[in-house]
C-alpha cells in the first residue's frame, strides 16, 4: 500500500488533473474489459453458474435474492437518491465537465459514461455473487471481512493473466480518483481559501500546491487507516459528504435566480454536521434509512426555506443571462 500511495502522490505532484484525466481514460478501459471476463470467470467457477448461485443464495437468505435485498425497499432506495441525485455534487466530475471543449460535449459523455458504470458494474456483482456461493457450499473458507472477496477470488479462481488485469484496474480506478480529490483539495488551500479570506492566492502556487498535496494525502492515508472501516463504505461517506454540501449551491443554486449566499452557507453547515455527527454517533436509522440520504434532504430544505425567505440576491447582468440561456 505505501508503494501504491508513493507512485499515487508523485503523479500527482507532477502531472496535477491532467494526469488524473489519462489514468481516468486507461483505467475505464481496463475496467470494462476485465468486467466483462471477470464476469464469465465466476460463472464458469460454481456449478450450474448463475442459476446455481441463485440457487444456493435463496436457500441461505431468501431475502437476499429479492428485490430490495436484505435492506429493504426504503433502505434501497434512499441509497439510490444519494447516489443519483449525488452525482451532481461530486467536485472530481463537476471538475473534469468543465474542462471539455464544449458544452455540448456532455450529450455524447452521458451515455458514455452510463454504459461504462453499467459494465464495470457486473465486476463487483459477479465477483460479489461468486464469493458468497462458494463460501455457502463449502468450496471457500469464510472471508473476514466483505473487502477479501475480490483478493480472494482473483488469487484463488482467475487465470493469473486476468487476475493482473483487474488487480491493474481496481487500482487505476483508485488512484485516479484519489489524485482528482487531491488535486481539487490542494487548490481549494491553496487557491480558494487565501483568496476568500485576504483576497488573493499564495504565491508561487504551484510549489505550494505541491506541497498541499503531499499533506492532504498523508492526513487522508492515516485516516483511512486508523477508521477501521471498508473501503466501499468510506467511499459512500465522502460521497454522501460532497453530495449533500454541493448540490443544493451547484446544482440547484447556479439555476436559481432566488438562490441566496445564505442559503448556500447554511446548507453546506447542514450536511456537514448532519453527515459527520451520524456517521461518529453511530446513528442507525429506521428502516435502515441511510444517514447520507437525510443529511442531503435536510440540506435540500434548508437551501430552499432560507432562499425564499431571504431577499433576492442582485446579480450581475451578464451572469443573468447566462442563467437564462
Amino acid at each position: 500500500m505505501a508503494i501504491s500511495c508513493a507512485v499515487l502522490v508523485f503523479y500527482c505532484v507532477t502531472g496535477g488533473i491532467i494526469a488524473s484525466v489519462y489514468t481516468d481514460l486507461v483505467q475505464g478501459i481496463i475496467m470494462v474489459v476485465a468486467a466483462l471476463l471477470v464476469v464469465t470467470a465466476t460463472v464458469a467457477s460454481v456449478d450450474g453458474g448463475l442459476e446455481g448461485m441463485t440457487r444456493t443464495i435463496l436457500a441461505d437468505d431468501p431475502e437476499a435474492m429479492s428485490p430490495w435485498g436484505t435492506r429493504g425497499i426504503v433502505g434501497c432506495l434512499s441509497w439510490y437518491f444519494v447516489f443519483v441525485f449525488g452525482v451532481a455534487g461530486q467536485p472530481h466530475l463537476i471538475t473534469k465537465l468543465m474542462m471539455t471543449r464544449k458544452p455540448d460535449d456532455a450529450r455524447v459523455m452521458l451515455p458514455m459514461s452510463v454504459v461504462g458504470f453499467l459494465l464495470t458494474a457486473l465486476l463487483w456483482i459477479g465477483i460479489g455473487l461468486c464469493m458468497r456461493t462458494l463460501v455457502l457450499q463449502g468450496g471457500h473458507p469464510p472471508l473476514g471481512e466483505p473487502d477479501q472477496a475480490s483478493p480472494e477470488f482473483l488469487k484463488t479462481y482467475a487465470h493469473p493473466v486476468l487476475a493482473g488485469v483487474v488487480f491493474a484496474g481496481l487500482m487505476a480506478a483508485i488512484m485516479s480518483t484519489a489524485d482528482s480529490f487531491l488535486n481539487i483539495g490542494a487548490a481549494a488551500v491553496v487557491h480558494d481559501i487565501p483568496r476568500a479570506l485576504r483576497g488573493r492566492s499564495l504565491n508561487n502556487e504551484l510549489l505550494w500546491a505541491r506541497v498541499a498535496t503531499v499533506m492532504i494525502a498523508a492526513v487522508a492515508s492515516g485516516v483511512a487507516l486508523a477508521s477501521g472501516k471498508m473501503v466501499a463504505l468510506l467511499g459512500a461517506v465522502g460521497w454522501s459528504v460532497f453530495s449533500g454540501a454541493i448540490v443544493p449551491t451547484v446544482a440547484i443554486g447556479f439555476n436559481w435566480k432566488r438562490a441566496t449566499p445564505l442559503a448556500c452557507n447554511l446548507s453546506i453547515l447542514t450536511s456537514l454536521v448532519l453527515n459527520v455527527g451520524l456517521q461518529v454517533f453511530s446513528v442507525t436509522l429506521p428502516h435502515l434509512f441511510y444517514n447520507g440520504a437525510v443529511a442531503l434532504l435536510a440540506s435540500l430544505t434548508v437551501f430552499y426555506v432560507v432562499s425564499i425567505c431571504s431577499a433576492p440576491p442582485k446579480l450581475d447582468p451578464d451572469i443573468e443571462t447566462a442563467m437564462d440561456l
